[in-house]
């Protein structure tokens, strides 16, 4: 899967840096734009794939490898051992292989993945990029963070308290919900200028620009590719 860094050319980080600037020109609260490769590790499809993985392999191998039958006197069978020495070394090449194609194709390892989990795993990412990323600790509460998880498809819209009082919870939703609607049309880089325009416009009649108001939070597109 290709990384938040490489996702996005300098044009297109040029337009999203343009639109967080020309949004807090209009509003006193602080935007921080995030784009993460993935939110989540997903180990637990990995090991679904595997295990399928070797189980096939075990069926193909106890079908096709003859044994032998000591009370037919059969000659010409393969000995107990080795049959069961081929298994063990099938089935733990099948988990391993499987294993690794899931880790690399991101479709398979989706389909095995609870649309739930996806949800929890960004989730819990935005809200550390919003604490450690000091969206929360701007001056006036009035970070709001914009993160866009490309992996599992999926956007959440995290505001300090004070935009959270002006704006209210709903419309948060709202703007959110639309972004996920914009991923799923255009390229993340059009969907995420979208959603700061929205912002600030939203912003600029209830949360307005101090004329003291000092940026505290860059006005660029942060990419994370672990």
């Amino acid at each position: 899967m290709q990384q938040a860094s490489q996702r996005f050319s300098e044009q297109q980080r040029a337009q999203i840096d343009q639109a967080v600037a020309e949004a807090e020109s209009k509003t006193s609260a602080e935007i921080l734009p995030v784009v993460a490769t993935a939110s989540g590790r997903y180990d637990r499809s990995e090991d679904i794939v595997g295990l399928w993985l070797a189980m096939i392999g075990l069926i193909v191998t106890w079908v096709l490898l003859p044994t032998a039958h000591a009370e037919s006197g059969s000659w010409g069978g393969t000995p107990g051992w080795v049959g069961l020495l081929a298994m063990v070394v099938v089935a733990v090449a099948g988990f391993v292989l499987g294993a690794v194609i899931a880790s690399r194709v991101c479709w398979l390892r989706r389909l095995f993945t609870p649309r739930q989990q996806l949800r929890d795993e960004v989730a819990a990412r935005a809200r550390a990029v919003f604490f450690d990323g000091r969206v929360h600790h701007t001056a006036g509460a009035t970070g709001l963070l914009v993160y866009v998880s490309l992996y599992e498809h999926m956007a959440a819209l995290l505001a300090d308290q004070n935009v959270l009082d002006k704006l209210g919870q709903d419309a948060v939703d709202e703007l959110c919900g639309a972004l996920t609607a914009s991923l799923h049309e255009t390229h993340p880089a059009e969907a995420i200028c979208r959603t700061v325009t929205a912002v600030g416009e939203r912003l600029a009649p209830v949360l307005p620009r101090a004329d003291d108001d000092v940026n505290e939070l860059p006005n660029a597109l942060v990419t994370l590719d672990d």
